[in-house]
């Protein structure tokens, strides 16, 4: 259960990262006047980081479930 929590928990990192990267890319471009671009973008990498960070705490809840 743990091995596949670090799992998902590394995809959605580099999901993070990769959107992250691809959205600074397409700012750089400067190509998008309206910003639509970006703005999805960000909105991938908020759901991404908000992933990442419940299946930080459904770890440490299983592992404070587990000691007691």
């Amino acid at each position: 259960m743990n091995t596949l929590l670090i799992i998902a928990l590394v995809v959605a990192m580099g999901a993070t990262a990769y959107v992250l990267v691809r959205g600074v890319i397409a700012m750089a471009n400067g190509k998008d006047s309206s910003g639509a671009i970006q703005q999805n973008y960000m909105q991938k990498r908020v759901i991404f980081q908000a992933l990442a960070i419940l299946i930080v705490v459904i770890i440490l809840a299983a592992a404070g479930g587990s000691r007691g």
